[in-house]
């Protein structure tokens, strides 16, 4: 997934220890919320988070199916300002090259998003599903997936894996 060129989120970025937006970066961003909010319900619909991930990525629109169904935490067919300032993290970390220090500080929520069957643990092929949100393309994959996996990489213990990686 990367940005296109000329939106507020190329001049956006995230702390480099903690790995999280400034609060003027935070207030910003809600604000751009705000506005695409056309129905003031502090949600955004399928509709709404479709056409905003066209805009400004190069997504393909399987891809952002599935990453509205990944980042609808609640399943009520809408994503929260929470949501929203994850998946713009996750933007800024691929624009920045942050990918791998996002990963480390993040892991218990991104377990979460790759966990896409709801059975605590992550499979290969649900890792390689996911791993368009940073850009995990190829053998790459395999590599990652390898690293983070705390047990040889046939069901990933994901959590215990991120923690070995060095910074």
């Amino acid at each position: 997934m990367k940005l296109r060129p000329g939106f507020i989120f190329n001049y956006l970025y995230l702390d480099k220890v903690h790995v999280l937006m400034s609060v003027r970066n935070t207030v910003v961003l809600l604000e751009y919320f705000k506005l695409l909010d056309v129905h003031d319900s502090r949600t955004l619909n399928d509709v709404q988070f479709f056409n905003f991930l066209r805009c400004v990525t190069d997504m393909t629109k399987q891809h952002i199916k599935m990453t509205f169904n990944m980042f609808d935490w609640k399943a009520s067919g809408e994503i929260g300002f929470d949501e929203f300032y994850m998946l713009i993290c996750i933007m800024i970390a691929n624009k920045d090259k942050m990918e791998q220090q996002f990963l480390y500080r993040h892991s218990r929520s991104i377990f979460d998003l790759f966990d896409l069957d709801g059975g605590h643990t992550i499979s290969p092929s649900e890792f390689y599903a996911a791993g368009f949100l940073f850009n995990i393309k190829g053998r790459a994959f395999l590599q990652m997936f390898q690293d983070y996996s705390g047990n040889g990489g046939e069901r990933s213990e994901f959590l215990a894996g991120m923690k070995q990686l060095p910074m």
